[in-house]
């Protein structure tokens, strides 16, 4: 098997840290795999290789949260770059999403959506900048849990936004990421 990380590992990670949070009872991979709209074997190979990247403890079932803050921060927009494509409708990420357009006065230029299909979803369309999600399967977990959607959009905002948006999301995920 092929241990470097891929695009689901960190939407696998970024799930187990919004799970931490959140509940208190054990997951299981398969429950994992549906609310991530992935399979199993996605889940448990993005495991395998988070525990090779050491982001993972498979012993404890938990995230590395340290390790996975400076993969995000430093690492993450070399090993997964994105581009902003035309403009569309979509669901709200990075800048768009209420966790950091909360902070920001955002004009219809400055909004960033993951394209996504007309009725599927929240009904949060609006319309922006479309930027690829980091795994096909992203709009769709997102819109079933609010708390994987704000690490997702800070995430992407780490990926796509300009120096002081960047310093706003790093800010704001290492806050989430410490507690």
């Amino acid at each position: 098997m092929d241990l470097r990380l891929k695009p689901q590992d960190v939407v696998v990670a970024l799930k187990l840290v919004a799970l931490s949070a959140a509940v208190a009872s054990p997951w299981t991979q398969p429950e994992l795999a549906r609310s991530l709209h992935l399979s199993a074997s996605e889940v448990n190979h993005g495991l395998k290789r988070l525990a090779a990247c050491h982001l993972f403890n498979p012993r404890e079932r938990r995230i590395i949260r340290s390790g996975l803050q400076e993969f995000l921060v430093s690492g993450l927009r070399y090993v997964f770059p994105a581009q902003l494509g035309l403009f569309g409708e979509g669901m709200p990420t990075s800048l768009g999403a209420s966790v950091l357009a909360e902070r920001l006065r955002l004009g219809e230029d400055d909004q960033v959506v993951w394209p996504l299909a007309p009725g599927a979803g929240d009904g949060a369309h609006v319309r922006g900048r479309l930027l690829a999600p980091l795994y096909r399967s992203v709009p769709l977990a997102a819109a079933d849990d609010p708390v994987l959607h704000e690490y997702l959009a800070l995430v992407d905002a780490l990926r796509v936004g300009r120096a002081r948006e960047r310093a706003m999301a790093k800010d704001e995920l290492v806050k989430r990421l410490a507690s």
